[in-house]
């Protein structure tokens, strides 16, 4: 299958996630309704080496009222390989990026630990890094600023935390 192809059929995938039509087994719409809301925040650190680039980070939810799930999103300045093993409940959405669930949000709590190791196509010598929420699982979030992160990580072998 041709990468176009791969990427049609990705995104039409994340597309029927995004609408609750078709989605696996753990991407299930919460039954937070229109008046929920959530502060939705990601900490974590990124590692730039050679063509390889490491992300760990935890979702948390300051409130108040807990999620089912949310969906977040990391986005490259550099492209991705074609071929990449990525963690549970994660996704690719394009040449520059990837998607993965947070699994349950409770009320001033924390989600899974995602850890993602992302082979880029070609060594880069920094990489932009841009964290962000995709779907906040149905609730309002008034907070943006700590769930919306730019990191630049430099292929130095340094871990570059936000």
């Amino acid at each position: 299958m041709r990468r176009g192809a791969v990427r049609s059929v990705v995104v039409a995938g994340l597309l029927a996630l995004g609408a609750g039509a078709g989605a696996p087994p753990g991407w299930a719409a919460p039954p937070a309704g229109p008046e929920a809301e959530a502060d939705v925040a990601y900490h974590g650190r990124v590692h730039l080496s050679g063509a390889l680039l490491r992300l760990w980070l935890v979702p948390e939810n300051d409130g108040p009222a807990a999620l089912a799930n949310a969906t977040l999103r990391v986005r490259l300045s550099a492209e991705l390989a074609d071929r990449q093993q990525l963690a549970e409940g994660c996704a690719r959405a394009g040449l520059r990026e990837v998607v993965c669930e947070t699994g349950p949000l409770p009320l001033h709590g924390r989600g899974r630990h995602i850890g993602l190791a992302l082979a880029l196509r070609e060594r880069a010598p920094e990489v932009v890094v841009r964290v962000d929420t995709w779907w906040n699982g149905g609730a309002t979030d008034r907070n943006h600023v700590n769930n919306e992160h730019v990191v630049l990580a430099l292929d130095t072998g340094d871990a570059y935390a936000f």
